[in-house]
């Protein structure tokens, strides 16, 4: 989807990068490592979205860091945009179609971290949830949105990794 808008590949990778979650930073040579690219393309590319304002740029001691500009105006759309292009609102729809009583699903794993790894991992919180469902969802998921998914099931969430909580029945 984004891929024909945006033809940088690497523009896009920053964008899923900073823009699935707040919490993302990165500096030049740990996103060149990370994505497998030049410091000049990665220098490039972060130049260009912080000039547009979407990306600030913070000097912490001698190393510059990246990270969303969340008072732009278009930080939520693109935030929304990031998360149709991956499949997680696909995702989020079809689990509360029919699984169960599911009271969290919280995203984990590379894509968390914004790194576009083609693996999404995905915890379902709840009780009595539908195991069936569960085995056929995987696959329909992963036809529609392309990328491969994996469902672990929990009474509880420890959340002492990387996560970004996608649904949560308390703020519905």
């Amino acid at each position: 989807m984004l891929g024909e808008l945006i033809t940088s590949k690497t523009r896009l990778r920053l964008l899923l990068k900073f823009f699935i979650s707040e919490a993302n930073r990165g500096y030049l040579n740990g996103l060149a490592s990370e994505m497998g690219e030049s410091t000049n393309a990665i220098r490039k590319e972060l130049n260009h979205l912080q000039t547009a304002g979407y990306l600030k740029k913070i000097k912490l001691d001698n190393k510059i860091e990246y990270k969303a500009n969340i008072k732009h105006p278009l930080y939520e759309v693109l935030k929304k945009v990031v998360m149709k292009h991956l499949g997680l609102e696909d995702i989020v729809e079809k689990v509360l179609e029919r699984m169960g009583d599911v009271k969290e699903i919280i995203l984990v794993g590379d894509y968390a971290k914004g790194i576009d790894s083609g693996k999404i991992e995905v915890f379902l919180i709840g009780k009595e949830l539908n195991m069936e469902y569960i085995a056929q969802l995987e696959y329909k998921i992963e036809n529609l949105i392309k990328r491969k998914v994996s469902f672990y099931l929990a009474n509880k969430f420890l959340g002492n990794q990387a996560h970004i909580i996608l649904f949560n029945e308390k703020n519905q």
